[in-house]
């Protein structure tokens, strides 16, 4: 039997101890954290489109409306309601019979007019001979020249009545001036139309091609761009000819663009103001009165403009900023200030970057601010994403 001494006892406990607190320590050691690989675009400022972009409604560029000109009984409605109309056809037919009955009696008076006016020119050149003579006293001549001259002149107003009751037949039959989509009709067939009243108006039409939309430019927006254009952040095209693209309610691009045809010229007193006006071409009437749409108006350029993916750009307690890799390797923080956005991925960086800036556009969220950073190609940070969710975790080989 071995016997086991005090200092023998401790010494064992000693011996245990230091054991287990080198394992403890190994196993606490945690492995050193790779640098994140990152993807960054090194900054380099260039020429880019300045777009302004308005809320829009269409509009025709002629809309007419169809009134009766003369009163008369409505017989027939001769166009299929909102059809597209070609310019002189027939949309309403009044009753012409009582408009050809006053024709015929402007034409007989005409010619009754027409036989007095044979007369006195017969009788004044038989009185003027024999006055001529004294055969016959200046009394006798002044009468038959004053026949003569009111004979002429009823001539002239007879002449009148039969071109006025030319005309009322004419309007009997209600053509459309304009080429363009025809409203409903405001009055049925057999239905009494005076020419007078507000009933006169039958329908409109409303011409599609060309079609114009109409948008407006706020004060401010007006002095942001004067002021842009002082700085020459902004240049303007030639002679202003600004050019109108269109994004319909779907999201798609209108194919045809348009160009700026009309600017009020004084600011509203109500909404602070003006209204533009642009005119597209619309030949397969994609377009239609009263839609909504986006106004996209292009022309102007911004030069030596900064531009970021969209992605690259976080919003901090105080702002937005954006990850640049430093020449040591490291990231660090780079508050900036942003702009317009362009296109669907990109973003205008008004100041806070500079040109050679390296700003890192992906791997953003593994990047801790003052580390260093690994940079790769483009698709090889979300590859290295990948690979690192599908690799086990040391505990859980352990396990294993």
């Amino acid at each position: 039997m071995i016997s086991v001494t005090p200092s023998r006892l401790a010494l064992a406990v000693i011996t245990l101890a230091a054991v287990l607190a080198a394992g403890c320590s190994k196993e606490a050691a945690a492995p050193q954290r790779a640098a994140p690989s990152v993807t960054v675009l090194t900054v380099q400022p260039r020429t880019i489109p300045f777009i302004s972009t308005f809320v829009a409604q269409t509009e025709s560029s002629r809309q007419v409306n169809i009134v009766a000109r003369v009163s008369g009984f409505l017989d027939k409605i001769a166009y299929q309601e909102g059809d597209l109309v070609k310019e002189g056809q027939v949309l309403f037919q009044l009753d012409p019979k009582p408009f050809r009955a006053q024709l015929d009696a402007a034409r007989g008076e005409l010619q009754a007019q027409k036989a007095r006016y044979t007369t006195a020119e017969s009788t004044l050149g038989r009185v003027k001979p024999l006055a001529q003579q004294n055969a016959l006293s200046q009394a006798d001549l002044d009468r038959a020249q004053g026949e003569f001259d009111a004979a002429r002149a009823a001539v002239f107003s007879a002449q009148a009545k039969v071109t006025e009751a030319e005309l009322n037949l004419g309007y009997a039959t209600i053509q459309t001036p304009v080429t363009g989509l025809a409203s409903r009709a405001t009055q049925r067939e057999g239905a009494y139309l005076n020419a007078m009243s507000s009933d006169a108006t039958l329908t409109y039409v409303a011409a599609t091609d060309p079609m114009w939309v109409t948008f407006s430019v706020s004060q401010n927006a007006t002095a942001k761009m004067r002021d842009m254009v002082a700085k020459k952040q902004v240049i303007v095209p030639v002679d202003n000819r600004y050019e109108v693209e269109l994004v319909l309610s779907d999201g798609t691009v209108y194919p045809y663009r348009g160009k700026i045809s009309f600017a009020d010229p004084s600011f509203s007193q109500d909404t602070g103001s003006f209204m533009v006006r642009g005119v597209l071409p619309n030949p397969k009437m994609e377009l239609r009165p009263g839609m909504f749409v986006t106004a996209n108006v292009l022309g102007a350029t911004r030069p030596d403009a900064i531009v970021v993916p969209q992605l690259a750009v976080q919003q901090g307690p105080k702002g937005h900023l954006v990850y640049v890799v430093n020449q040591s390797g490291a990231a660090e923080i780079r508050p900036v200030v942003v702009g317009d956005y362009l296109g669907d991925k990109d973003i205008v960086v008004v100041s806070g970057l500079h040109a050679g800036d390296r700003v890192v556009v992906d791997g953003v969220l593994r990047v801790v601010p003052g580390a260093p950073v690994t940079i790769v190609e483009p698709g090889a940070a979300k590859a290295g994403d990948a690979a690192g969710k599908a690799a086990p975790k040391p505990d859980q080989e352990k396990k294993k």
